[in-house]
């Protein structure tokens, strides 16, 4: 139950830091979305951006064209000015009409020509100064989309990471699941069984409950009747009033102190960690102090956290000292535990400690609101922690005045009715409960403070390092004095349960009734021992409950282990009854084959003896071999006329009998048996590497499945983004065809420019034909006249 009280345990931090990391996950998918958001935007602005200074671009090449043509036209009206001064310098003795109309014409041009300087210069101005300026916002643009960049592949990267970790952590906790489910399993079958065993229990139990109230009943009549003696003047030397030794009250005292010594030993690990991690912001927040020096306040309230072992370790330390002094041949009641006292001691230093570094830990964080980046819900969450930090130190003043007074009476007789002493327990579990809830406030609180300096500009890798770590110290802190409030109510009645009280009384056991009590139980125990050594015979009580242990766990197993015995047994027989059945028969039949090469052998010897004599001899010898080979088959076709049965432990076997079949059988049964022992061993050892394996693939298809079910997952995942790529592409396409029609707009716009560019050109080229004609004309009148 312990292991599985431990896997619970880490499988609830591993819960915690598994919510936190998803916690951090989807603020890091929002800054990525919303990155993504900012830089899809940017992206719109500069193609926008793109757009104007293509169009500007356009305006451009046919303000330059434009202003080409006029450059042409000055130069074509510069011309005919020089042509038609020179022809009006001929002509100036001839009139000045001509020349009058010469002047105006020219003057006219002038003027033209003039304004179309001026507005071709204002062209060009406008249009650097718009170039300009779209370099300008195109190069910060540029910036600014690498940045976000940068931004995005980091996020993408911490993203990526965190996956594989959560994925890491999701197997991991799988794995302990499952194995968990194992266990749980074997603890339901061993529930029932137990149920079952209750369940006879009960009836036994009510069996000698009868029986013992009846005794009872008879006893004290007995008692009545047959002994008057009562010391009702000196009731500590009254023998009657002394109670018996409770056996069953000291093994609940030990296990409950054992568990108890455990939750107490989580608690001063993680009061240690939260007092040496607290220290460790105080150096880094709101000053660093490889920097730059801290306040002086803050250099006393590191000082005072580094002495927190000083006053944390001898809780532990006390504790254990409390649960060595409880064993089975004491009594424990709250009068004679005096190791209680030390403990209450040093409970009582760690509570002056407490209130002696509380004004520290309220000065520090004033001291951070204090400071130039922090916020008004900064502020507010400091000020929040201000108030958990009062309350959870005024829990531990509550603490050490309940537990002052359930160590009193071991200092003092008398101090404490019994009644009073249920009360007090009664308070102090409340007191643990109300604890749990102070410090769950205060992590609670404190891990939306952690949200809000995460935000911060200012904020360093260190600090997260450090405050990650004193929010997990602080969880762990919630999570032990939770277990150990419960662990209180549930064991309540234990507590408030008088477990020695003198027979006849209701007053509490002192500490002569309980050396009396001891020495009661040494004389049974002598006795009993004498008892031993009278009966030897006999069987020891602790080795009878230690082979009722055995025996009871023994046969847990032993239906499951018959049935694999049973079904062995039936594979054996199966499988090897016919293999044995041709062994044998090869063994006999080898058996044979060497006898009659023996006998082929002497008569091959008799033949070659013969054949060395007389032809007389050897023919002699030659009938003597065929009479041989001739008796040697009469004998074999009588023997197999003749079978005889065999029987053994192992079975039956006809066999044929020869001349060593008396020697040969027991070998042969030797031999069997061997065989068969060494044959159900290794099918023994098959049948558990089988069922083995079958264990560890029916995890490892568990596994599997859980695994296709991620998978499952990632593929949806998987598809919901292919269906966004294909929206975008979407998207992209319909951007695409948005702007190729612009660009065919604006081709078509241009083509009807330079159209009506070329019609204006034409005009001009007309009126200028016309003047020239207009101006021979006149000269030819000129020269007339």
């Amino acid at each position: 139950m312990a292991n599985v009280t431990d896997l619970q345990t880490k499988y609830s931090k591993l819960a915690q830091e598994y919510s936190k990391l998803r916690a951090q996950n989807q603020v890091l998918k929002k800054g990525v979305v919303d990155e993504q958001a900012n830089s899809a935007s940017l992206k719109e602005q500069l193609k926008q951006r793109d757009q104007s200074l293509r169009k500007q671009e356009q305006e451009m090449d046919s303000l330059s064209f434009r202003n080409q043509q006029l450059a042409k036209r000055v130069e074509l009206l510069q011309e005919e000015l020089a042509a038609s001064e020179a022809k009006g310098k001929k002509g100036k003795s001839k009139g000045d009409s001509p020349s009058q109309h010469g002047l105006q014409t020219q003057s006219v041009f002038d003027e033209d020509l003039q304004k179309k300087i001026e507005e071709n210069e204002r062209l060009h101005i406008q249009f650097y100064e718009a170039d300009e300026r779209h370099k300008k916002t195109e190069a910060e643009l540029r910036e600014r989309l690498e940045k976000l960049e940068k931004d995005a592949e980091q996020h993408h990267g911490v993203v990526d990471g965190l996956t594989t970790k959560y994925a890491e952590t999701i197997e991991r906790l799988q794995s302990d699941k499952a194995r968990l489910e194992v266990k749980a399993q074997t603890l339901e079958r061993e529930a029932k069984e137990c149920r079952m065993r209750t369940e006879d229990c009960q009836q036994q139990l009510r069996r000698c409950q009868s029986e013992l109230n009846r005794q009872v009943k008879q006893s004290s009549s007995v008692i009545q009747e047959k002994v008057p003696f009562n010391d009702t003047k000196f009731s500590d030397y009254n023998s009657l009033n002394v109670p018996s030794h409770n056996r069953r009250h000291q093994l609940k005292a030990r296990d409950v102190a054992g568990q108890a010594m455990s939750f107490i030993q989580d608690l001063v690990a993680a009061l240690l960690n939260v007092h040496s991690y607290t220290e460790q912001r105080v150096h880094i927040y709101p000053l660093d102090s490889s920097i730059e020096t801290i306040s002086p306040l803050n250099q006393k309230f590191s000082q005072y956290l580094h002495e927190n072992a000083a006053y944390v370790r001898p809780l532990e330390d006390s504790f254990l000292q409390l649960y060595q002094s409880i064993t089975e041949d004491t009594v424990t009641v709250l009068e004679t535990v005096v190791k209680l006292k030390n403990f209450s001691d040093n409970f009582s230093s760690y509570t002056h400690f407490l209130q002696k570094i509380l004004p520290y830990q309220l000065k520090s964080l004033e001291e951070e609101c204090e400071a130039p980046l922090c916020t008004a819900a900064l502020s507010a969450k400091n000020q929040e922690l201000q108030s958990d930090i009062k309350r959870v130190t005024s829990v531990f003043e509550k603490l050490q005045n309940y537990i002052n007074l359930l160590a009193l009476p071991s200092v003092r007789q008398d101090a404490m009715p019994h009644s009073n002493t249920s009360a007090v327990f009664t308070q102090l579990a409340a007191c643990l409960h109300s604890l749990h809830d102070a410090i769950k406030e205060m992590s609670k609180h404190y891990n939306q403070k952690a949200d809000i300096e995460r935000e911060l500009p200012t904020v360093t890798q260190k600090l997260c390092t450090t405050t990650e770590c004193l929010l997990g110290s602080l969880g762990s802190l919630t999570s032990c004095t939770g277990k150990i409030a419960t662990f209180f109510s549930n064991n309540l009645d234990f507590f408030t349960s008088s477990g020695y009280s003198p027979r006849g009384s209701t007053a509490a056991l002192n500490p002569v009734q309980a050396e009396s009590m001891l020495a009661n139980k040494k004389k049974a125990t002598a006795y009993i021992q004498a008892v031993k050594k009278a009966k030897p015979q006999s069987v020891p009580y602790r080795e009878a409950l230690s082979n009722r242990r055995i025996l009871t766990s023994s046969t847990e197993s032993r239906e499951g282990l018959t049935q694999q015995v049973q079904q062995s047994q039936e594979k054996i027989a199966r499988l090897e009854q016919e293999k044995e059945h041709w062994l044998l028969e090869a063994q006999l039949g080898k058996v044979r084959l060497e006898k009659e090469n023996q006998r082929i052998a002497e008569l091959e010897a008799q033949l070659a003896a013969a054949l060395g004599g007389s032809p007389n001899s050897q023919t002699a010898a030659a009938g003597a071999l065929t009479r041989g080979h001739e008796e040697a088959a009469a004998e074999l076709k009588a023997a197999e006329k003749e079978p005889t049965l065999c029987t053994s432990l192992v079975g039956m076997l006809c066999t044929t009998p020869t001349d060593e079949h008396v020697g040969d059988e027991e070998s042969r049964e030797q031999l069997i048996k061997s065989h068969y022992m060494a044959r159900v061993g290794e099918l023994t050892t098959q049948l558990q590497i089988s069922d083995s394996k079958a264990v560890h693939f029916h995890s490892e298809c568990r596994a599997l499945a859980k695994r296709l079910a991620i998978a499952e997952k990632s593929r949806e995942t998987f598809s919901e983004e292919v269906k966004l790529a294909n929206q975008n592409i979407t998207r992209l396409q319909d951007e695409l065809a948005t702007t190729k029609r612009s660009y065919e707009d604006q081709l078509s716009m241009m083509s009807d420019h330079l159209c009506s560019m070329n019609e204006t050109l034409s005009k001009q080229r007309e009126e200028i034909d016309t003047l020239k004609m207009g101006s021979k004309g006149n000269a030819k009148k000129n020269k007339g006249r």
